[in-house]
């Protein structure tokens, strides 16, 4: 048995959730979230707690993620999700301009980055030990993979240098940073 297929979904107060054969709705405050469900995995409602059950042993390896997938939806609906990236460099920056994230990363030209519907961005300076640093940039949106994929897309504009660390990274990241020719 899974450990976490067996665990339960608490339904916080005001959620709605709709269960189908294929997938599940979630809608609560913040949206609404369809999450597909593997064959041979089956949801029920009872109470306020939603409970993953499998139809055999050979399904056992969906059933873990089956319900970790509609914890994400639920988790989104309620709270959302949030991921933090860090621009640093001298002469780098990030700005926000009508659904559109524009950059300066050092290249000849700025970099224009389109924001899907559902993702918000919001870029600020906050004092961060880093040196050479310059904004915050703070991605949120319901969908976790959404919320993931945008920030893995902004980092993989200009991912950290292995020898300054000068780039865009997440927050909190920690780079090893290798020596220079001198060989330290």
């Amino acid at each position: 048995m899974s450990r976490i297929g067996r665990k339960p979904i608490t339904v916080p107060k005001g959620l709605k959730v709709n269960l189908w054969d294929d997938f599940i709705e979630v809608s609560g405050p913040k949206g609404a979230l369809k999450t597909r469900v593997p064959e041979g995995i089956k949801f029920k409602l009872d109470g306020d707690q939603l409970i993953a059950e499998r139809e055999s042993d050979d399904r056992a390896a969906f059933h873990g993620l089956a319900r970790a997938l509609v914890q994400n939806a639920v988790t989104g609906v309620t709270d959302g999700f949030t991921r933090q990236l860090d621009v640093v460099g001298v002469g780098y920056k990030a700005e926000v301009q009508k659904g559109r994230v524009l950059f300066s990363l050092g290249y000849s030209h700025p970099i224009e980055f389109p924001i899907p519907p559902g993702i918000e961005v919001k870029i600020e300076r906050v004092n961060k030990p880093i040196q050479q640093y310059q904004t915050t940039i703070t991605i949120t949106g319901i969908d976790r993979q959404q919320v993931g994929q945008v920030a893995a897309d902004m980092r993989s504009l200009r991912s950290p240098d292995p020898y300054k660390g000068k780039g865009v990274r997440y927050a909190g990241e920690q780079l090893k940073l290798k020596p220079g020719k001198t060989g330290k």
